[in-house]
């Protein structure tokens, strides 16, 4: 990866950006915003900076944030990186189940990350003692909210660790622009059954911060 140019963090919403700036410390190498919420906003807002910095402003672009991790691959509390980022509801229902656009084809629902930096992060959150686990990240515009949807998606994508609203959106605009890009979330809550009592949003929040920390060691 080129060591010209800035990385480009979005995250949904302003807690989250300010949980990123805190690990940062202040490294100017980075550059983060909030892009709002959903894949549709991620999209606009991502591609917009992009657009208006011109080419080669940027080197790298990271969606980050907290997220819902599925059973017995991401408990509450680990950090996940994304070793894909899949638009998990872009397709059709159709009498055989769920068929995405690639399987329609209409185009992929899937973006590659940058495995070699998939790679050092993952290795060194596990380093700084961050429980931290590798997998898919699924995006969706409306978030799971039974166990029944969870259990399908988990069927339908193996390994799937996580699922937000962001991701694809601004791996979208990233591809458009030629630039890698992963994601990298904090799990506040399980997938599945909406238990308000159960979310860990502020302990989620912190893990995130230090996982920033550590990105600032692994960009060179």
């Amino acid at each position: 990866m080129s060591e010209n140019g800035k990385i480009l963090v979005m995250t949904a919403v302003a807690v989250e950006r300010d949980a990123v700036l805190r690990g940062l410390n202040g490294d100017d190498r980075f550059e983060v915003m909030d892009a709002g919420v959903g894949p549709v906003e991620a999209a606009v807002s991502t591609a917009t900076v992009l657009a208006l910095a011109g080419p080669g402003a940027y080197r790298l672009v990271i969606s980050a944030g907290i997220a819902g991790g599925f059973k017995e691959r991401a408990e509450v509390g680990t950090l996940v990186v994304s070793s894909a980022i899949i638009a998990a509801d872009l397709g059709a229902e159709t009498p055989e189940g769920f068929h995405s656009v690639d399987k329609l084809g209409f185009g992929s629902a899937h973006i590659e990350v940058d495995s070699e930096l998939v790679e050092r992060l993952t290795s060194a959150l596990q380093t700084a003692g961050l429980q931290t686990a590798l997998g898919p990240v699924l995006t969706l515009s409306t978030v799971t909210g039974s166990a029944e949807t969870a259990a399908g998606l988990a069927e339908r994508i193996p390994g799937a660790a996580a699922e937000a609203m962001e991701g694809f959106g601004v791996a979208a605009a990233a591809r458009r622009a030629g630039l890698p890009v992963l994601e990298l979330r904090a799990i506040s809550n399980p997938v599945g059954p909406r238990d308000r009592s159960a979310w860990r949003i502020k302990e989620a929040l912190q893990s995130l911060e230090a996982a920033s920390s550590v990105l600032r060691e692994v960009i060179v």
